[in-house]
C-alpha cells in the first residue's frame, strides 16, 4: 500500500512536467500550422480540378508509384506509366475545352440557419454554339484561422476537438453541384439552386465555378465567375408552445409613434385652440380652414401592453453555442409574440448590448419582425463590460413593462440582481437559463421571485426544444 501511494504520489508531480514537456515549442506550432493550411488548400484544389475518378486515378498513381520502385522485382511501374499517361490525356483534352458563359444570382431578401434557402442562377452563353456538360458550385468567403487562433485552441484541454469545431464554424453554407442543362448558343438559361445556411449574420456569395470533365471524366475545366453578393441569415428559430405573458397596459410616455396605431394613442379625444409649443402635426385643418385660426387635435392618453425581451451577451469568448442558442430562443419568442401570441396592438421592446446597447421596439407589422431578427442576426458577445452595465438600461424601461422575458447564459449574482429588479417593479418575468456541459455557475436560487406570475427554467444545452415545449 505505501509503494503504491508513493508512486501515485510521484505520478501527480510527473503528470505537469510531462504535459509541458508534450507542447509543441513556437518553432513547431508554426511548422503544424504551416502544414495544416497546405494540406487545407491542397485538398480544396484537388476537388475543385479533378472528379471523383481522377481522385480515384491519383490515388492509383500513388500506390502503383511505390510498388513500382524496384522495376526489376516488380512489373507495377508498366501500370503506373499507363495510369500517368492517360491523366496527362485529360489535362491535355480539359485544356482544349473552350467556353464563355456569364452569370447572375437573383438572391431572396433573408434566409434562415438549418433552413433550405432557394434561389435561382441565370447563365448567359456567349458563343454561337451549345453547351453543355457542366456542373456549377458556390464558394462563400471563409477565412482559413489564424495562426493566433490556432495557438489559442490548442492551448485548449480538448485541442484536437476544438480546432475541428473552430473549421465546422468557418463553414457559411453547405451548397449542392448543380448539374447544368445544355446551354442554347446566345441565350439565357434559367437554373433553380439550393444552400443550407450553418451560421446566422452576412452570408457572403464570393465566386461561382463552372467545371467540364474532360471526356475521360479526369480532369476538370474550370471557369471561375467574380458574382459577390449578400444576404442576410436571420438566427434558427425553435417551436413554442402557447405562451400568453401576464401584464396589463400601461402608459407610454414615449415609443408609441415607432408602432402602427397601437393602443390608445390615435383614440380621438376633442378639439381645442393653437396654444405656443404643440406640435404642427397636431393641427386640424379643416377646423382651422372654417373658422380662420389654428385649431389643434387632441387624443387620449396613451396606454399599451408592452413587453421587453432581455437577451444576456456578455460572455468572456469569441464564440460560444450557449449564446448561439440564446439567440436563436429570442428570435423564437419575438417571432411568436408578434405573429399573435400576444394582443396585437401589444409592444415588444428588445434589448441586449454588445459594443453598444440596443433597444428596438417592434409594434404591429411583419416588417418590423423581420427588421428584429435582422438585428439579432448580427448580435455579437459583449466581452468588455459585466452584466451590470444593462441594469440601468433595464432600470429607465421598467415603469413602461407590462411583462418581461429574460434569456440568460449563465446564472451569477448580477443576473439574480436584474430578477430581483424585475420583481421590485411587480413585473411578471419569464426567466429562462441557458446550462452549460459543466452546469451552472451558482445553484438556481428562485428565492429572488417574489410574483406569482414569474418563473424560473433551466434549458439543458444538449436538448433546448424539449425543454422550452415543456414550459
Amino acid at each position: 500500500m505505501k509503494n503504491r501511494n508513493f508512486f501515485r504520489r510521484i505520478g501527480r508531480r510527473l503528470k505537469p512536467l510531462l504535459e509541458k514537456s508534450l507542447q509543441p515549442s513556437p518553432l513547431g506550432m508554426r511548422l503544424i500550422y504551416r502544414t495544416l493550411k497546405f494540406n487545407y488548400g491542397l485538398r480544396q484544389w484537388l476537388t475543385k480540378y479533378f472528379t471523383s475518378a481522377g481522385l480515384g486515378m491519383l490515388g492509383a498513381l500513388f500506390v502503383f508509384g511505390l510498388i513500382g520502385l524496384d522495376v526489376k522485382r516488380s512489373v507495377s511501374y508498366q501500370v503506373f506509366v499507363f495510369l500517368l499517361v492517360l491523366l496527362a490525356v485529360s489535362v491535355v483534352f480539359a485544356c482544349c475545352i473552350r467556353y464563355r458563359i456569364s452569370a447572375t444570382r437573383r438572391l431572396p431578401r433573408f434566409g434562415s440557419v438549418d433552413v433550405p434557402l432557394r434561389y435561382q442562377i441565370i447563365l448567359h452563353n456567349h458563343r454561337s454554339t451549345k453547351q453543355k456538360g457542366f456542373i456549377l458550385s458556390e464558394s462563400f468567403s471563409a477565412r482559413f484561422p489564424s495562426l493566433s487562433e490556432f495557438r489559442k485552441v490548442m492551448r485548449a484541454k480538448d485541442g484536437r476537438g476544438a480546432w475541428s469545431r473552430l473549421l465546422a464554424r468557418r463553414s457559411w453554407a453547405f451548397a449542392s453541384e448543380v448539374v447544368l442543362p445544355p446551354l442554347a448558343a446566345n441565350s439565357q438559361t434559367e437554373v433553380a439552386a439550393e444552400l443550407v445556411p450553418l451560421r446566422r449574420g452576412l452570408l457572403s456569395f464570393n465566386k461561382l465555378t463552372l467545371a467540364c470533365p474532360d471526356p475521360l471524366g479526369l480532369v476538370n475545366r474550370c471557369a471561375t465567375l467574380a458574382v459577390p453578393q449578400k444576404v442576410l441569415i436571420l438566427p434558427k428559430r425553435y417551436q413554442l408552445p402557447e405562451i400568453q405573458l401576464p401584464g396589463s397596459r400601461r402608459y407610454q410616455s414615449d415609443g408609441l409613434s415607432l408602432a402602427t396605431s397601437v393602443g390608445d394613442s390615435e383614440e380621438f379625444r376633442a378639439l381645442r385652440e393653437y396654444r405656443p409649443g404643440d406640435s404642427p402635426r397636431k393641427i386640424h385643418w379643416k377646423s382651422w380652414a372654417k373658422i380662420g385660426k389654428p385649431i389643434i387635435k387632441e387624443d387620449q392618453t396613451e396606454y399599451s401592453v408592452r413587453h421587453a425581451l432581455i437577451l444576456d451577451t456578455f460572455q468572456a469568448e469569441d464564440y460560444s453555442e450557449v449564446m448561439e442558442e440564446a439567440v436563436a430562443i429570442a428570435a423564437s419568442f419575438a417571432c411568436q409574440l408578434r405573429a399573435g401570441g400576444q394582443a396585437p396592438d401589444s409592444l415588444l421592446d428588445m434589448l441586449f448590448m454588445d459594443d453598444q446597447s440596443h433597444c428596438f421596439t417592434a409594434g404591429r407589422g411583419l416588417g418590423q419582425t423581420e427588421s428584429l431578427l435582422a438585428l439579432l442576426a448580427s448580435a455579437v458577445p459583449c466581452q468588455d463590460r459585466s452584466f451590470e452595465t444593462l441594469l440601468p438600461v433595464v432600470r429607465s424601461r421598467l415603469s413602461l413593462l407590462s411583462g418581461c422575458i429574460c434569456i440568460f447564459l449563465d446564472w451569477d449574482s448580477d443576473r439574480q440582481k436584474l430578477i430581483k429588479q424585475l420583481q421590485s417593479a411587480n413585473i411578471p418575468t419569464l426567466g429562462l437559463i441557458i446550462a452549460r456541459e459543466e452546469g451552472l455557475a451558482e445553484p438556481l436560487d428562485r428565492s429572488c421571485l417574489q410574483n406569482s406570475q414569474s418563473s424560473l427554467h433551466v434549458l439543458q444545452l444538449n436538448r433546448i426544444q424539449e425543454d422550452l415545449l415543456a414550459l
